[in-house]
């Protein structure tokens, strides 16, 4: 596996356990780390599957917009444009003033995250220990 998928899944990995650490935390969990967190995990194991197939790799932060960029060569990943949509936002939208996460959204975000993961590991034929 080219090392810049490997280095991006590890990051990938490394943004999935700091999302769910928070949503578990008992105190002062922080919900828009949380989801901005599920957001990135899932930014990255796409960019990973393009980075694996010799794609450009843009400097993008739209789900929808990495999505695009790889239906030719992974047509079913349309099928997760809903949760990619949940996602798409985190990535600004609860960094700054004005939108906070809550646990119930929280909790959503890490599930579509942890979809996205499985679907691409099973995609590039990866297992994590």
């Amino acid at each position: 596996m080219n090392p810049l998928t490997v280095e991006g899944i590890q990051k990938a990995e490394s943004d999935l356990i700091t999302a769910r650490r928070e949503i578990r935390a008992r105190i002062s969990p922080n919900y828009d780390a949380a989801c901005f967190h599920a957001q990135q995990s899932a930014e990255k194991y796409i960019k990973a599957f393009l980075q694996e197939k010799n794609l450009a790799v843009p400097k993008t932060h739209k789900l929808i917009e990495l999505m695009v960029l790889c239906k030719d060569n992974l047509p079913e990943i349309q099928s997760y444009y809903p949760d990619l949509l949940i996602l798409e936002d985190y990535a600004v939208m609860v960094r700054y003033p004005g939108q906070t996460a809550n646990r119930e959204e929280a909790k959503i975000a890490v599930r579509v995250a942890l979809k996205i993961q499985a679907f691409i590991q099973k995609i590039l034929g990866i297992t994590l220990e």
